[in-house]
């Protein structure tokens, strides 16, 4: 029997996905590919905006058309949040809940091998959001996609109860992974290889605080400790919860990464308050001017809405503005989406669809803007890359350029763009990574340095990143 699986949304759910195919794969299933004609069909879905829940949707019904005879199993946030809307799509046949993720296997197994050849009405496994108040481990994973990078999850669930976001009802409130069992398995994939552990979890900024740690940095201690050639990299953090001293705090530990995805959401002291976040425009600076005092080059990347309900055009250039005085490495932009059951979506003055384009085009165009200047600012540094692909077509490959996910704005390198060029700058093939930094390095080079980390000369922007000459 084959499965095959399709993760939408954060960091999270890729991990997630990444233990139910050990959980597959312990039943003796065989994990195939999402283009393929399977037995049975997994989507892990999404709901943090409208489009992720259409996406989500298109996916579902995707597998479908795949295999009308397949199973199909539907789990993550969009499922927790309108089980009964996925389970009417049709073909599909069982949806579970964030909690209860390490059913899954299970389920499909048992319901596979009751009766291959007819579908049955869908079963329903979801809590309300109330009990969703343990932490469920998924067990160790042994094998992940990437052989270079491993995600692993250390927490769940948020208290913020931002107004526009719908995640703490999905997610429920927050629970966290002892810190030993986080340490083991980290210790387990150095040994295999691993060479970057991505910390994350719905909100890490609560990491320990139901535990009494006091905060994530002893699991960070813990893990720097260990043994190997690795680095660190903290998904996210936010400033809800953590300060500059805060920050201050985890500068000591060499292994972790220079890189920070700090969500700001907004530039504007007024919005931010409506959003219920709590800090301020400053509090933020703050903590980036602690980030830079330690590295001037420090990569902060951040998330910024815009068309919250009732912004004004002042309020949208605060946030503007704020990501030329953040100097941030990569803005992902999102335009305000409304969520049924939270606060925001109850309000009158909502932003009109048209404005919430042109605020969004504009971010855009101003953060690629900043990114490029955030580049050139690294001209001439030497910093340390792990190299993650060899062989990939700088020109026609995939990645070709710069990109929040909300528009098509491109770095402008047209001469760079020709495909003549691979054989001048990478003439025995092209090796791609990032610096701890978050840089997308292209440099030349050969299959040697793939799951390397080397030294690299910053030589001048190219594409989404810098071109590098390995030291």
């Amino acid at each position: 029997m084959k499965a095959a699986f399709h993760t939408l949304g954060c960091k999270v759910n890729q991990y997630e996905t990444e233990a139910i195919k050990e959980q597959f794969r312990a039943l003796d299933w065989e994990i195939g590919d999402e283009e393929e004609v399977c037995d049975a069909y997994v989507i892990n879905t999404c709901t943090v905006t409208n489009l992720a829940d259409r996406k989500s949707r298109q996916f579902i019904r995707r597998a479908r058309r795949l295999n009308p005879d397949a199973l199909v199993a539907v789990t993550g946030c969009y499922a927790q949040i309108k089980p009964e809307e996925v389970a009417a799509i049709e073909g599909v046949e069982i949806v579970t809940g964030t909690d209860e993720k390490g059913k899954l296997a299970e389920m499909v197994d048992a319901r596979f091998r009751e009766e291959q050849a007819s579908h049955r009405a869908a079963e329903l496994l979801v809590k309300p959001y109330e009990k969703l108040d343990h932490y469920e481990s998924l067990g160790e994973i042994r094998e992940m996609e990437s052989r270079t990078r491993a995600f692993i999850k250390i927490q769940e669930g948020c208290n913020n109860f931002c107004t526009y976001c719908i995640i703490p009802y999905a997610r429920g409130k927050i629970r966290s992974r002892a810190a030993e069992d986080v340490i083991e398995e980290v210790r387990n994939l150095v040994a295999k290889g691993y060479k970057e552990i991505v910390l994350t979890g719905i909100n890490t900024a609560f990491y320990g605080q139901d535990l009494g740690y006091g905060g994530i940095e002893p699991l960070i201690a813990g893990l720097d400790a260990l043994e190997g050639d690795f680095r660190i990299r903290l998904s996210s953090l936010e400033p809800t919860v953590i300060d500059a001293a805060y920050v201050k705090g985890l500068m000591k530990y060499p292994k972790l990464c220079h890189h920070l995805h700090l969500a700001l959401q907004s530039g504007s002291d007024h919005v931010l308050s409506e959003m219920n976040r709590h800090y301020t425009r400053q509090d933020f600076l703050d903590i980036v001017e602690v980030l830079r005092e330690a590295d001037p080059h420090y990569g902060i990347s951040t998330d910024i809405i815009v068309g919250f309900p009732g912004e004004t055009e002042d309020e949208f250039r605060d946030s503007l503005r704020i990501v030329s005085e953040a100097m941030f490495c990569k803005t992902h932009v999102f335009k305000y989406s409304m969520r049924t059951g939270t606060p925001a979506a109850a309000r009158t003055d909502q932003v009109p669809g048209e404005t919430k384009n042109d605020r969004s085009r504009a971010l855009i165009a101003e953060s690629n803007r900043v990114r490029r200047e955030f580049f050139l600012a690294s001209r001439g540094e030497t910093r340390r890359v792990l190299f993650e692909e060899f062989g990939k077509d700088p020109v026609t490959g995939e990645d070709q350029g710069m990109d929040n996910g909300d528009g098509d704005n491109r770095l402008e390198n047209r001469s760079e763009s020709r495909a003549e060029d691979a054989a001048v700058l990478f003439p025995d093939g092209c090796v791609t990574g990032y610096t701890d930094n978050y840089i997308r390095v292209y440099a030349n080079g050969g299959p040697a340095l793939f799951d390397q980390f080397r030294d690299v000369e910053l030589v001048r922007p190219y594409r989404d990143g810098m071109l590098g000459r390995v030291r």
